[in-house]
């Protein structure tokens, strides 16, 4: 069963992630690329783009909480990374970098701590801090457990001013010790290889002779019926090859190519192109693109990785059943991809948005798949408790609640008393038509509150308008409310022009907005496609 957190992946990793039970771990976290990233929502034809919300701001800034983390790295039991941390601070002064540094070295303790001897860590950056990264790593898990610097061509050509176009990312591979779980992965040959080096059979078949010569002369000469030379393998080997089963390959003697004087050439080897397994994979990668704006796969999250690249690594370095552990999920392509590859998992990710995204996402790529989440509000109480923290997640979260996108963001000017939008379509060939949300996570709400949501949904010419709760509605409001009237559905009958839920009305299952959807979500969100699981990997050819 897979689990999903929400919260600061260190107060997770540290509270909920025992020592030793991950055997991968894939992170993407904020480059300090210093710009924020809109999440962009489905809009439908004839209504403006104007669900874009922040998903996070990609910046890192030295302050308290730099500063705190910064003294527990210096007072941790491994020397050499708190003497690396102030060596650090040192050159880069308290600057973004080193705050976005400290973030990650204090993170990267705890990574390795709950990884596995046999397992192994993926971190995907990009060049604006991946050569202070790669000292950090080194630190953390020693020098010694670096294995390779993959290099990830995402993009074809960029057009960067006065520069060369940036068109990769890094991907560093670690692993906790020399005993990690390695499963060799392929590439396709290219057509160029094939016509250079391989013949054709009548059957069809493709074969080639391969050099059976040993390339660094340390094998002994040996007679091989008629010919001296210094073999690749053993007389034993040579034989197996000899006796092997007949081909359709002529001039042969099992796996053995004649040559006209009836003795075994000295390139001789018969192997056939079914029987090779591909190109053994290199550190450049540069046959998975990014997601570009038509991609079916792609459901908005600016950040969004391909399923083909986290599937790979998923294959190379875990088993099926192995655990999974993404710390900075995002839209959550990572437990998506562990999830279709029969591997438990782990994802965690500090803002409400990508959670919701996250759960929508795995419901509908898995129809019945169950999982925890963790973290997120299960009564009136735990509600209450993340409106008084952070009124943005708490509103965020509610609109998850009745499937709404959120509006606008933390940054985005005046209260327009929109907090959520929603798109549905009760007609077949009908225009879309738009629900307005409204959150309040208060103590006292008031007729006045229903009233402006009226006029709000007048406004913005939407057909109902929901009013979220903390509070119970008092009886001013529910009249404020009935006095709205109805939103007739031309073939569905009438609901309820404003319509006030409440939180606990709505984790119980006893509440739930009234309107007809033939779209069933499908003009607010992207549908994930539904996966069939498989914990094999796809043939290459």
């Amino acid at each position: 069963m897979g689990r999903l957190y929400f919260g600061d992946n260190l107060d997770i990793l540290r509270e909920h992630i025992p020592d030793e039970s991950v055997d991968l771990i894939y992170l993407d976290p904020p480059f300090n690329s210093k710009r924020g990233y809109n999440l962009l929502f489905r809009t439908p034809k004839g209504h403006e783009s104007d669900a874009q919300v922040t998903a996070f701001e990609d910046t890192w800034h030295w302050g308290e909480q730099a500063e705190r983390e910064f003294d527990e790295l210096t007072h941790q039991s491994n020397i050499d990374v708190a003497e690396m941390i102030q060596s650090l601070r040192r050159f880069l002064k308290e600057s973004d970098v080193m705050a976005y540094l400290t973030m990650m070295a204090n993170r990267l303790l705890e990574l390795r701590r709950v990884l596995k001897p046999t397992g192994s860590l993926y971190l995907h950056c990009d060049p604006t801090a991946s050569h202070y990264l790669k000292i950090v790593l080194d630190t953390v898990f020693g020098a010694e457990s670096f294995q390779n610097e993959i290099v990830w061509k995402r993009a074809s050509a960029h057009n960067d001013p006065n520069k060369y176009g940036n068109i990769h990312d890094v991907i560093f591979f670690y692993s906790r010790s020399r005993q990690r779980i390695w499963n060799p992965q392929y590439t396709a040959y290219s057509q160029e290889y094939l016509d250079a080096e391989w013949k054709i059979l009548p059957s069809g078949r493709m074969y080639k002779v391969e050099n059976m010569l040993d390339p660094q002369g340390k094998m002994a000469e040996y007679d091989f019926m008629g010919t001296v030379a210094r073999w690749r393998t053993n007389h034993d080997g040579m034989m197996e090859l000899w006796n092997a089963p007949q081909t359709e390959v002529p001039d042969s003697h099992g796996r053995i190519k004649i040559g006209r004087n009836g003795r075994p050439t000295k390139r001789c080897r018969i192997i056939f192109l079914d029987e090779m397994k591909g190109v053994p994979l290199q550190t450049w990668w540069d046959d998975i693109y990014s997601l570009r704006g038509g991609a079916t796969e792609r459901l908005g999250y600016p950040t969004q990785k391909p399923l083909a690249l986290l599937e790979r690594i998923i294959q190379a370095s875990s088993n099926p059943g192995d655990v999974v552990l993404d710390p900075f999920c995002g839209c959550g392509t990572a437990v998506h991809a562990a999830q279709k590859l029969g591997r438990e998992w782990i994802g965690i990710d500090i803002t409400h948005l990508a959670i919701g995204l996250i759960e929508k996402r795995m419901k509908d790529a898995f129809p019945g798949l169950q999982f925890d989440v963790l973290g997120t509000p299960k009564d009136a109480a735990g509600a209450q408790d993340l409106a008084a923290r952070d009124k943005y997640q708490f509103q965020w979260w509610a609109c998850a609640l009745v499937g709404a996108q959120p509006y606008q963001g933390k940054k985005k000017g005046a209260d327009t008393g929109i907090d959520g939008v929603i798109y549905f379509r009760d007609e077949a060939k009908g225009a879309a038509k738009k629900i307005i949300v409204s959150v309040k996570g208060g103590e006292h709400v008031t007729r006045t509150m229903i009233a402006d949501l009226k006029n709000t949904v007048e406004r913005e010419k939407a057909s109902i308008g929901l009013f979220i709760t903390l509070t119970p509605p008092t009886k001013p409001m529910v009249s404020e409310a009935a006095s709205a009237g109805f939103y007739v559905s031309p073939h569905h009958g009438n609901f309820p022009k404003i319509q006030i839920l409440t939180v606990e009305g709505l984790l119980s299952g006893a509440e739930a907005p009234k309107y007809i959807d033939l779209s069933q979500g499908g003009l607010s969100f992207k549908k994930a496609k539904q996966e069939k699981q498989t914990g094999e990997q796809q043939p290459l050819f």
